[in-house]
């Protein structure tokens, strides 16, 4: 089927975050706008994803034909491990809204992101899509990837009972505008921007990093994944 008509109606749940706002930029480069409503986004203050009659009742009112689930309760390690039970339960909360309510109003593509958190700790590398599942998650972050694989799979039931049209995405660790640059609860590339450009102005001999250095990461600037 065809992907995009421009008068296909896009909402970006999310759209004020990281990843939502580069998305939202790259629409507006390719004709999509607030004024000709081809793109949809909404503000916290009016439109909570925790809030399923909420989130009902602006599907009934904006009738969006694409939604783009770039919404999430998001942070690093020190916020992953501090709240467990937030980032479990809101991230199901919003993810299974904004599903059910994409299935029950029509919309004819679901896209869903998710995270390489998902991934067992150990798996070999490179990730293959097969490894999910197959051994332990990494403590310190295995409630917010709990949540976002109960998303994959809710999005695999409904695409295998009703043949709904729904794709999830695992993008790796991003970084970019809009990037959440406190110092204890940001991701690894802004904290790391933050502590260095800090070090930098302040004329410190050292940055100290978390962890032993080891572990290797791959990092994907936002726009580049949008």
């Amino acid at each position: 089927m065809k992907c995009l008509d421009q008068n296909d109606k896009i909402f970006v749940a999310g759209s004020n975050g990281m990843v939502g706002s580069a998305i939202c930029r790259l629409l507006k480069e390719k004709g999509y706008s607030l004024k000709n409503k081809n793109l949809l986004i909404s503000h916290k203050k009016e439109l909570d994803f925790k809030n399923k009659t909420q989130v009902e009742e602006y599907f009934e009112k904006n009738k969006p034909d694409i939604v783009i689930n770039a919404a999430a309760k998001v942070g690093g390690i020190l916020a992953n491990s501090t709240k467990p039970v937030e980032f479990l339960l809101d991230n199901i909360k919003i993810q299974n809204n904004l599903i059910e309510a994409s299935f029950k109003f029509g919309v004819k593509r679901f896209l869903f992101l998710g995270s390489s958190c998902i991934y067992p700790k150990m798996a070999k590398q490179p990730i293959k899509e097969n490894y999910l599942l197959t051994d332990s998650l990494e403590f310190t972050n295995q409630w917010y990837a709990i949540a976002k694989i109960a998303g994959i799979k809710l999005c695999e039931a409904y695409r295998r009972q009703y043949n709904f049209d729904t794709i999830c995405l695992m993008p790796t660790n991003l970084y970019g505008p809009n990037d959440n640059y406190n110092l204890k609860n940001g991701h690894v590339m802004a904290s790391l921007i933050r502590k260095f450009h800090e070090a930098k102005i302040k004329n410190k001999e050292q940055v100290i990093c978390w962890g032993t250095g080891n572990p290797l990461r791959e990092f994907l600037y936002v726009d580049d994944f949008a």
